[in-house]
């Protein structure tokens, strides 16, 4: 099948979105194959400190539409992202949170529509392919492989490897997993709402590594140190490149704000009343 173009794909304004609290705006991107669900566990901190909460199903994810191809693009994400962003309506900047392919898209609206941008929080963010492990980038090279597969998958399939990514990443041995089993259930749920061709939009990420000195933005780098999807190296070079960034660690994996939701949001709510 041909891959279409941006210019030839209508991308969709809607997407399925959750809006909560009053105050301070707080735009929140999940990753790859993910849903505003990861966001459970801070929007009720955000709303209970004076903020209000945005979140969405990006395109081909969650409850939002699905384009008829085998071959997303990156900046399709980004134009539906974009759009719905637009119809917020917001009257003043926003502070944008997101998490691995999310942080790219914050990234990007940061670079582009810096007037808009209050702060950034970046989560174990995806910012170049070269964070990428090497068994991870052959399957994404592989163009749409990975994609067939995960669109043939049953949920029960899904939930057994994240039960077992669950347990190798546990932080100590007092706990088996490192998720709870409520994001769990919803990890392999989300996983099978993800059109199969999202997993060609790692292939078409623009390499920022050249472009985040010029995001002079308040920014929190948060990053899990045992993460194997990115290279965990690669956050504190993030940090040291960014004019205006901070950063902070945790002993997690690829999800620190599902994983460890209680430190990390203590330590996102202390960024954002530096914002205040």
């Amino acid at each position: 099948m041909k891959s279409m173009l941006p210019d030839e794909v209508d991308i969709p304004t809607i997407a399925n979105d959750v809006r909560y609290g009053e105050g301070m705006p707080v735009v929140l991107i999940h990753g790859i194959a993910a849903s505003l669900h990861d966001w459970d566990d801070l929007i009720p901190e955000l709303t209970n400190n004076g903020h209000a909460s945005y979140a969405l199903d990006l395109l081909g994810h969650g409850d939002s539409p699905k384009l008829d191809s085998h071959a997303y693009q990156m900046e399709w994400l980004y134009e539906h992202f974009s759009k719905w962003i637009r119809s917020l309506h917001l009257t003043e900047p926003a502070i944008i949170i997101g998490h691995s392919l999310g942080g790219h898209l914050a990234l990007e609206y940061a670079r582009r529509d810096s007037a808009w941008t209050r702060g950034l929080v970046l989560v174990n963010p995806f910012y170049s392919r070269s964070q990428l492990n090497t068994l991870l980038r052959r399957p994404y090279s592989r163009r749409n492989l990975r994609g067939l597969l995960a669109g043939k998958a049953p949920e029960w399939l899904y939930r057994a490897f994240v039960d077992i990514a669950s347990v190798a990443m546990r932080p100590d041995n007092r706990a088996l997993h490192s998720l709870p089993q409520r994001v769990r259930a919803q990890t392999a749920l989300d996983y099978t709402r993800t059109a199969p061709g999202i997993y060609n939009v790692p292939n078409t990420i623009e390499d920022l590594t050249d472009h985040v000195s010029s995001i002079s933005i308040p920014t929190l780098v948060v990053w899990g140190e045992r993460d194997q999807t990115l290279a965990p190296s690669s956050f504190p070079k993030l940090v040291n490149a960014m004019p205006r960034a901070t950063g902070k660690s945790f002993r997690a994996g690829h999800v620190p704000h599902q994983s460890h939701a209680r430190e990390f949001n203590q330590v996102v709510m202390e960024f954002l009343r530096g914002l205040a």
